[in-house]
C-alpha cells in the first residue's frame, strides 16, 4: 500500500516537473489566495485586539456617565437669562454614592482646556478637575513623583501632574518634578508624571475615540489637578459663541465614573442609573456608557469583519481553483493517449483518478505553504511600515490552509473522473 501510494506521488511530481512553468503558474493562484487569506485575517484581528484593548483599559466594572448638551427645544426652559444650565452635577455624585449599594467608587471630572506655560516654552493641554482617587477607575500609572492626596482637595492646593505628552512638551531638558507651571494666571507645582492614556470611544462605534488633539484644537497632553482647585480657578460657567451671539453654559461635571463591585452588577447598575437620572434629570443632558458592553459590540464586529475580509479573500483561491480545474483539463486531453495506455496495460479507474488528483493536490499543497509564508510576510511589512496592528493566528494559517486543499480536491476531481472514465480503445487512437 505504501509503495503503491508512493509510486503514485513520484509519477505525479514527474508530470508536474515536465511542465513546470505550467505547473508554477498555476501555483501562483492558491499562493496568493491564501496569502491574501492570512494577511486579510491577520489585519481584522490586529484592529480588533488594539480596540478591544483600549475600551478594557476603560474598566470592565466601570461606567462612565457623561454630560451631552440637550437639544436647544429640550434646554430652553433651563435658560436663566442667557444662562443655559444642563449635564451632571455634584449632588448626582452624591446621590450615586449613597442610594446605589454596588457602587464602590465614584470619581467626578472636570475638563477644560487651556495653554500652559513653563519658561519660554508652552503647549494647549487639557486640565482635568478630579479626585485623589481618580486612580482606581484609571490605568494611569505614575512615572514619577505621587498623584493628588485628601490634603490637597481640601486645601485646594496648586498642584498638579503631567502626562507623558505634557512633560515632553513642556520640559525638554529639565525634570518636571518640583518646576512650576502656569495656567490662566495662577501657578502650579508638578508634583508628579504619569503615563499617557489613550481616550476611547464611547459612541459605540466600535472604533477609537478622537484623541483630545482633535477635540480641543491641538492639546499636547493632560494636566490633572485637585476639583475644588479646579471648582475655584475655573468656575462652573462656559462662554459659548453662536452665530453673533453669546450665551453663558453652566455645567458643574464633565462626567462620573463610578466602578461596580462585580462584573455580574455591571448592567444592574445601569439600569438604576437611568431610573435614579431620569428622576432628576427632566432632560436628556447626560449619556451612560458601559465599557464592558463596548468589547461585546467590538468582538461582535471583529466576527462580522472577520467573515467579509476572510469571504473577500476566499474568491482569490476560488479563481486560483478554477485556473487549476482548466489546467488540469487540458493536461486530460494532452494525455488521453498515456491514459489509454495506462488502462490497457490493467490500470484501474480508480488508479487514474489517484494519479489526477496527486497532481492536482501537491499543486495545491505546495501553493499552500508558499502562501501561508507569504501571508505571515505581509502583515509584518503592513506593521512596519503601514503602522497598522496586525495578528496572525494559527486558527487562520490553519483555515486557509485548510481551503487551499479543498480548493485542490474539490476543482481537481472532474478533471480526474473525466480521464478515469475515457474509453481504453478510443484513449488509444487519439493522437
Amino acid at each position: 500500500m505504501f509503495f503503491r501510494f508512493s509510486r503514485i506521488i513520484k509519477l505525479g511530481a514527474k508530470s508536474l516537473w515536465l511542465h513546470r512553468l505550467r505547473a508554477i503558474l498555476t501555483t501562483m493562484g492558491i499562493i496568493f489566495g491564501v496569502s491574501s487569506v492570512i494577511a486579510m485575517l491577520a489585519i481584522g484581528e490586529g484592529a480588533s485586539q488594539e480596540a478591544q484593548a483600549r475600551i478594557a483599559r476603560l474598566g470592565s466594572t466601570n461606567i462612565l456617565i457623561e454630560s451631552v448638551k440637550p437639544p436647544e427645544s429640550q434646554s430652553s426652559s433651563q435658560n436663566q437669562g442667557n444662562t443655559k444650565a444642563y449635564g451632571l452635577t455634584y449632588k448626582d455624585a452624591q446621590m450615586i454614592r449613597d442610594v446605589i449599594p454596588d457602587v464602590s467608587v465614584v470619581v467626578p471630572i472636570r475638563r477644560i482646556n487651556q495653554k500652559a506655560i513653563y519658561r519660554n516654552r508652552s503647549a494647549s493641554i487639557e486640565v482635568i478637575g478630579t479626585v485623589p482617587w481618580y486612580t482606581e477607575i484609571s490605568p494611569m500609572r505614575l512615572k514619577e513623583g505621587r498623584f493628588l492626596t485628601e490634603i490637597d482637595l481640601h486645601y485646594k492646593s496648586s498642584v498638579c501632574i503631567l502626562d507623558e505628552q505634557a512633560a515632553d512638551e513642556l520640559f525638554i531638558f529639565d525634570d518636571p518634578i518640583g518646576q512650576s507651571i502656569k495656567i490662566k494666571g495662577e501657578y502650579y507645582t508638578v508634583v508628579g508624571v504619569a503615563s499617557t492614556i489613550g481616550p476611547i470611544d464611547t459612541q459605540g462605534t466600535g472604533g477609537l475615540e478622537q484623541s483630545s488633539a482633535n477635540i480641543y484644537g491641538g492639546v499636547a497632553g493632560n494636566v490633572y489637578i485637585c476639583l475644588s482647585t479646579f471648582k475655584s480657578r475655573f468656575g462652573e460657567m462656559k462662554l459659548q459663541f453662536t452665530g453673533g451671539s453669546r450665551s453663558m453654559e453652566k455645567v458643574e461635571l464633565e462626567q462620573i465614573t463610578i466602578r461596580v463591585k462585580s462584573l455580574e452588577a455591571v448592567e444592574p447598575t445601569r439600569d438604576v442609573l437611568i431610573e435614579l437620572l431620569d428622576s432628576t434629570h427632566k432632560h436628556e443632558d447626560y449619556k451612560i456608557t458601559v465599557p464592558i458592553e463596548l468589547i461585546r459590540q467590538a468582538q461582535e464586529e471583529k466576527r462580522i469583519f472577520s467573515i467579509v475580509l476572510g469571504s473577500i479573500a476566499a474568491i482569490s483561491l476560488l479563481v486560483g481553483g478554477i485556473g487549476i480545474m482548466n489546467i488540469m483539463l487540458a493536461t486530460v486531453s494532452e494525455r488521453t493517449r498515456e491514459i489509454g495506455i495506462r488502462r490497457a496495460l490493467g490500470a484501474k479507474r480508480t488508479d487514474i483518478i489517484a494519479q489526477f488528483l496527486t497532481e492536482t493536490l501537491l499543486l495545491t499543497i505546495a501553493g499552500g505553504l508558499l502562501g501561508i509564508m507569504l501571508g505571515i510576510t505581509i502583515p509584518y511589512f503592513v506593521t512596519k511600515f503601514g503602522n497598522m496592528p496586525t495578528v496572525v493566528t494559527t486558527s487562520s494559517l490553519i483555515l486557509a490552509f485548510g481551503i487551499s486543499a479543498a480548493v485542490g480536491i474539490t476543482f481537481g476531481w472532474y478533471p480526474a473522473y473525466r480521464a478515469a472514465h475515457m474509453d481504453p480503445i478510443e484513449s488509444l487512437r487519439h493522437e
